[in-house]
């Protein structure tokens, strides 16, 4: 079992950073790929970025791509996303995810276990 809380999101304007955290409990945060998901109001959830248990690969959604980093430290059992250039339409609850001796994947219903989101809101 892992629970999952996310936290640094905030309203920030367009072109500016921000830095989401993840932080899991349990013993066994090395052994699961990590995901990040987003749902913007009326959209579904989509993929983010993830990360494998081990850090040696990393995906991105092409809208992301260039301007967002994943990054695990598994010492700390936290898991971050570092957000560059945001724009408005990065608006969005921010979820991260455990998948379980997964390699990180784009398909949400792949994932065990979700926190209860953080939201990011980015100004024009």
């Amino acid at each position: 079992q892992v629970q999952l809380v996310e936290s640094g999101g905030r309203l920030v304007q367009a072109g500016g950073s921000l830095r989401l955290s993840c932080a899991a409990s349990g013993r066994t945060f090395s052994t699961y790929a990590m995901g990040w998901f987003r749902q913007a109001p009326g959209q579904e959830r989509e993929f983010v970025s993830a990360i494998a248990w081990n850090g040696g690969s990393t995906y991105y959604a092409d809208s992301v791509k260039g301007r967002f980093t994943i990054s695990r430290d598994n010492a700390k059992n936290t898991v971050y996303l570092q957000m560059n250039s945001l724009k408005p339409e990065d608006t969005a609850v921010y979820y991260c995810a455990a998948q379980e001796w997964g390699v990180g994947t784009q398909n949400r219903f792949e994932y065990d276990y979700w926190g209860q989101g953080t939201q990011v809101t980015v100004s024009s």
